[in-house]
């Protein structure tokens, strides 16, 4: 179930900007028969997993941690907010189920939590949002003490404004200044871990189709995640409306891809460079290969030569080994022929 909390929040556009950091909390709920606890959530440090939690048995589960975490928070503070969250859950699907039978199918309600820590050490945006099977019902933007509203909730204006009168006091109170006080202790504890830098490996790919060929531009094994991917055509750039991919995904060892394609023709004569910029390059990094007259990457022709090369000079060694060895399997036979004749002629003489 972690996984799928993952690959959720990968979906999910960056409320952190590039250079600052932000916590991450997903909680979900489900109604009916599954294999999950009724209530759980996940914590995340950036794109680093620290923590799960069971509702069922009310316990806090450390992910990925290397040293003693217990003073960055307060468990009690979190536990209280935790069934605060579950108890607001518990609201929600009431009304989302107000029109349908609640026995029938499964239902998942879950809530994103983010807040932002910027580069000064002053408190970002906070955001909290809601969804019903997968679909966005409510957002809550609280940003430097200004607090907005988008969502769609079925209910009246005045029990709306009595929630959000309560939820902005919540965020002020309570919500944003632990939020930014245990992101700050889990920076301190997880310093390396965040950040690591990997550089990223560049491989241009093409792919023979029926009317052409695909180009492919793919970038892996990098962190963080934040990278630039661009196609360039003759030295400037393919158009957004030629590119397909250009999604950020993950890998199982903790580092992420990203792939961008354009489809030609077979006809076309063009040089294709995919060029990556990344934190863990000093310089930006260009791969570059061309079609010429349909013939797909003239860069690889010196390759496959030199291979054909290598290939006539060792088979050129191996001929001229084979016949050294045959040589002096000849002389040696010739030899071993004299000698015997030798030998047959002091036998008869001494015999005479």
């Amino acid at each position: 179930m972690d996984s799928i909390f993952t690959f959720f929040l990968l979906l999910l556009p960056i409320a952190a900007p590039k250079g600052s950091h932000s916590l991450w909390l997903l909680a979900t709920y489900i109604k009916g028969q599954t294999p999950f606890p009724e209530f759980s959530y996940v914590a995340m440090l950036d794109d680093v997993r620290i923590m799960y939690y069971n509702g069922e048995t009310k316990t806090l589960h450390p992910r990925g941690n290397t040293t003693a975490e217990e003073d960055v928070f307060d468990s009690n503070v979190l536990l209280t907010i935790s069934d605060y969250i579950k108890s607001s859950f518990i609201k929600k699907w009431a009304i989302a189920t107000s029109n349908v039978n609640k026995t029938d199918g499964v239902l998942a309600l879950q809530r994103l939590v983010v807040c932002e820590l910027r580069d000064d050490g002053e408190p970002g945006q906070m955001i909290t949002r809601d969804a019903v099977r997968g679909s966005t019902t409510d957002e809550l933007l609280y940003i430097d003490k200004n607090f907005t509203y988008q969502g769609s909730l079925n209910v009246s204006a005045q029990v709306l404004n009595i929630e959000l009168e309560f939820s902005m006091r919540r965020h002020e109170v309570l919500y944003q200044p632990f939020c930014i006080k245990t992101l700050t202790g889990y920076l301190k504890k997880r310093r390396t871990q965040i950040n690591r830098k990997v550089k990223p490996k560049i491989r241009l790919l093409r792919q023979e189709l029926s009317s052409g060929f695909r180009v492919s531009c793919l970038a892996t094994g990098f962190y963080p995640r934040h990278i630039n991917l661009t196609l360039f055509r003759n030295g400037q750039p393919v158009a957004d409306h030629e590119i397909t991919g250009g999604d950020l995904l993950p890998n199982g060892d903790g580092t992420y891809q990203m792939r961008k394609s354009l489809e030609i023709s077979a006809a076309e004569k063009h040089k294709y460079t995919c060029s990556v910029t990344h934190l863990s390059l000093d310089n930006k990094l260009d791969v570059t290969l061309a079609f010429d007259h349909g013939e797909p990457f003239k860069s690889v022709i010196p390759s496959v030569l030199m291979v054909l090369a290598l290939m006539l000079v060792f088979g050129a060694a191996a001929a001229i080994t084979a016949r050294k060895r045959r040589c002096a399997d000849s002389i040696k036979r010739g030899y071993s022929t004299a000698s015997t004749s030798e030998e047959s002629v002091d036998t008869k003489s001494e015999l005479t």
